[in-house]
């Protein structure tokens, strides 16, 4: 791979990690990411709103997209292996001034984000129908789920590439730039859904196709921008052979956000195929509908500790300890104060949230409970996205790992099997599993996080001072 003199380090937008305030270093990242992170929710989301309300047949509709929902989290699962393993990798190369390194890393991980693409669309499609039925489709709600589903998958390429690629845009400091990638395909989903749902009359399939279309927007930008003369690592292929070595350090740390989106996953597999055994297709429109307002919920506290990452990585390999205490520090208290607030306006307001997606009356009264239920204690969530942010971007990859498991894996999915048998809770078993699993995985990720790390950065620190 061809070798580029290091660039200037005070490119256009790029924020500089290692000067200036550390909380003006992470609101310069998180602002631009948590904008950017609204629009791609609007990938989805759009489509769910715009689906709830088709005329006689938006309920089962829902439940139709709802099944879909954990094959587009495999995909985003994929993505996030390679893209959100490898950015904090090349965070720390850039740290450490070793910018062939840096781009090694970013080249490697778009060869294997184009492989994995191109896999998941082949078995995808080859399977879907024995796949639905899995994960919960009816005889009523199949065929809007196989009508999404395969069209969607026929994208996976360009949602792997925009997805992917971005955090290497954010790793770069160019935060706004990665807001861009997503403002522009959300933008373009939004005015493409009702055009291709309502006025060509496509309804399922045309949510399927406007979120593809969108998807190859954003891929295109984002190729332009890392093979442009503005990024200050450029995305090359010339003489590029795969770097076993290097992929598998990617894998290694990514798949601590990997296992995050497959049990997330895994767990609306288990949420819907249980619903449907217990309530039938009015519950699995319900966790549709709930799944989205989650979504939203969280997605500022994803936008702050995914913009604290690279600010931490990059002081982590210049080996600026004070710098990474202030950001783990200014990090907990922003996610703790946010997820308190949101869960005082979803308990307040629940029926606000959800008919946002859809105003049937049997769904609304079904769904009122069940939000409840589901978002009890929501706040313990900014100790899980903390501590796996600190693990994911010091490169601890085993306490990532094991952390994203505990919670989803080892705590939500058997609860959500196990406890609609307990004491007759039915379907409230299964929105039950989540508020326990958050209270029990936050502490276990955040407590460890801080007997762990802490220390060797003390130890770091001093190591520092003895020089």
């Amino acid at each position: 791979m061809q070798s580029h003199s290091t660039r200037p380090a005070n490119h256009g937008q790029q924020v500089d990690f290692s000067t200036g305030s550390i909380r003006q270093n992470v609101l310069a990242v998180a602002a631009p990411m948590l904008v950017a992170q609204v629009l791609n929710l609007l990938y989805n989301i759009v489509d769910r709103i715009y689906i709830g309300k088709l005329p006689g047949e938006g309920a089962l509709a829902l439940a139709g997209l709802g099944v879909c929902f954990p094959i587009v989290t495999l995909v985003t699962a994929f993505a996030n292996l390679f893209g959100v393993g490898g950015a904090p990798l090349c965070s720390i190369a850039r740290g450490q001034k070793d910018f062939a390194q840096a781009r090694k890393i970013m080249a490697n991980a778009w060869f294997m984000l184009l492989v994995c693409g191109v896999g998941l669309t082949v078995l995808g499609i080859a399977f879907h129908r024995p796949i639905l039925y899995l994960l919960g489709a009816s005889a009523d709600t199949y065929s809007y789920a196989s009508d999404y589903l395969t069209i969607y998958l026929l994208g996976t390429v360009f949602v792997m590439t925009s997805l992917g690629l971005n955090p290497y845009i954010n790793s770069q400091g160019f935060a706004k730039t990665g807001m861009l990638t997503v403002l522009l395909g959300a933008a373009a989903n939004i005015v493409l859904d009702p055009l291709f749902i309502f006025v060509f009359g496509l309804g399922v399939r045309g949510a399927a196709i406007a979120t593809v279309l969108s998807q190859c927007l954003s891929a295109i930008w984002v190729l332009r921008f890392l093979t442009g003369p503005k990024a200050e690592l450029n995305l090359e292929w010339k003489g590029f052979r795969p770097d076993f070595a290097c992929i598998g350090r990617i894998a290694a740390l990514g798949t601590s956000s990997f296992v995050m989106s497959f049990t997330d996953s895994l767990v609306q597999m288990a949420c819907n195929s249980t619903l449907q055994t217990f309530g039938g297709d009015i519950y699995v429109s319900v966790m549709t509908v709930i799944n989205s307002v989650r979504q939203i919920a969280q997605t500022p506290v994803m936008a702050l500790t995914d913009g604290t990452s690279p600010v931490i990585s990059y002081n982590y390999g210049a080996r600026s300890v004070p710098r990474v205490r202030q950001a783990i520090r200014f990090m907990t208290q922003l996610g703790f104060g946010y997820t308190l607030l949101i869960w005082g306006l979803i308990s307040a307001f629940p029926t606000l949230f959800i008919r946002i997606f859809n105003q049937d009356p049997a769904l609304v009264e079904a769904a009122v409970p069940s939000l409840h239920i589901y978002f009890f204690g929501f706040v313990m969530m900014a100790f899980q996205f903390t501590g796996q942010s600190v693990f994911k971007s010091l490169g601890k990859a085993k306490m990532a790992i094991f952390f994203s498991l505990l919670r989803k894996a080892i705590i939500v999915v058997p609860l959500t099997l196990i406890l609609p048998y307990v004491a007759g809770l039915g379907v409230n078993g299964v929105f039950l599993a989540e508020p326990l699993s958050n209270v029990i995985g936050g502490l276990a990720c955040y407590i460890t996080m801080h007997l762990t790390v802490m220390p060797e950065l003390s130890a770091m620190e001093r190591e520092k001072a003895a020089v």
